[in-house]
C-alpha cells in the first residue's frame, strides 16, 4: 500500500467510526463529504513521513495520528467556509459544506470531526498510553488557544494583527502538529521537530497568499481574492509578488536544513523538496487572474 492510499484508508476508517450505530443520515453523509476528496493531504503526509523516518514501529498509532490531524484540518475548512467567516461557496472544486447541507449541519459537521479526531487518538491508547496522551495533548495545543488554529482565526477579529503570530497559529500550527505528532508516533521526543513544522507552515502560508493573489477560482477550486476582500494581512501585500516568492524560497531552504538527524533523514528531505515543488505557485498568464 502506498503512502497516499495508507492515509486515505486511515481517514476513511476514522470517519466510519463517526457513522456507526443509529446515526443521523444527513450528518453522516456530511462527514464523508467534508473529508473527500482529500486534496493533497499534505499534513498527514508529513506526519507519516516523519514517523517513517524515525522507524514507524507502531504503524497503527501513526495511522491514527495522521487521521486525527486530517480530521481537524477538514473541520477547520468547514468552519472557515461558514457565512460568519469567509462565506465561501466552494471548496476543493465542489460546493462548501454549508452550501451543500445548510449552515446548521455544517457547524455540526465541523464539531463532529473535531471530537472524532480525539476519539481516534484515544482508541489507540491500549497500544501505548504515553504516546496516545502525548498525541492528544499536542493536537489539542495546536488546535485551540493560545497558539492553535482557533487563535489564528481569532487574530482576524483584532484591530491590530501580529502577522508572524497570526500565520504561525492559523497555518503553521497544524504543520508543527504534523512533524511533532509524527515523531511522537514513532516514540521520539517532539521538541526538536517543531522548527521543521514551523518552517513548512510558514512556507505554505506564503504560497497560499501568492495563489490567493494571482490565481483564478477555477484553478484553485475555491474563491480567490479572500485576503483583499476581508482585509487580512498577507505576504503579497507586505512584500510584493517578487518579494513573497523570494521569501518562500528562503523558507523552504531553511526547512530542509532544519530536519533533525534520524534514520530516514535523506528520504524525508526528498519528501520536503517534493512538497516544496507542489507549494510553489507556477506564475504564468494562464494562471494569473485578469
Amino acid at each position: 500500500m502506498g503512502l497516499s492510499e495508507r492515509i486515505d484508508k486511515a481517514v476513511t476508517d476514522a470517519v466510519t467510526i463517526g457513522q456507526g450505530g443509529v446515526a443521523p443520515r444527513q450528518l453522516s453523509a456530511a462527514l464523508t463529504y467534508a473529508t473527500t476528496p482529500g486534496g493533497a493531504r499534505i499534513r498527514p503526509t508529513i506526519l507519516t513521513s516523519v514517523a517513517m523516518a524515525c522507524g514507524d514501529d507502531q504503524p497503527q498509532i501513526t495511522d491514527a495520528a495522521a487521521a486525527a490531524l486530517e480530521l481537524i484540518h477538514c473541520a477547520s475548512l468547514v468552519h472557515d467556509d461558514l457565512p460568519c467567516f469567509d462565506d465561501a461557496a466552494t471548496r476543493r472544486g465542489k460546493p462548501s459544506v454549508h452550501r451543500a447541507y445548510g449552515e446548521p449541519l455544517a457547524v455540526l459537521t465541523g464539531d463532529s470531526l473535531i471530537v472524532l479526531a480525539f476519539e481516534v487518538l484515544a482508541k489507540v491508547a491500549p497500544l501505548d498510553p504515553m504516546r496516545s496522551a502525548q498525541l492528544v495533548l499536542t493536537l489539542a495545543r495546536r488546535t485551540g488557544m493560545p497558539g492553535g488554529i482557533c487563535a489564528g482565526q481569532g487574530w482576524e477579529s483584532e484591530p491590530e494583527i501580529d502577522l508572524r503570530a497570526y500565520h504561525r497559529s492559523k497555518t503553521g500550527a497544524l504543520f508543527i502538529a504534523a512533524t511533532q505528532m509524527g515523531a511522537i508516533s514513532a516514540g521520539q521526543e517532539p521538541e526538536e521537530w517543531e522548527e521543521l513544522g514551523a518552517r513548512i507552515g510558514e512556507a505554505f502560508q506564503v504560497a497560499d497568499d501568492l495563489r490567493d493573489a494571482l490565481y483564478d477560482s477555477q484553478t484553485l477550486g475555491k474563491p480567490v481574492g479572500q485576503d483583499d476582500l476581508h482585509g487580512r494581512p498577507n505576504a503579497v501585500a507586505e512584500l510584493g509578488v517578487d518579494g513573497a516568492i523570494r521569501r518562500l524560497t528562503d523558507i523552504l531552504s531553511g526547512a530542509i536544513s532544519s530536519i533533525p538527524s534520524c534514520p530516514g533523514e535523506a528520504k524525508l528531505a526528498h519528501m520536503v523538496r517534493m512538497q516544496a515543488e507542489r507549494l510553489t505557485p507556477v506564475i504564468t498568464p494562464a494562471t494569473r487572474r485578469a
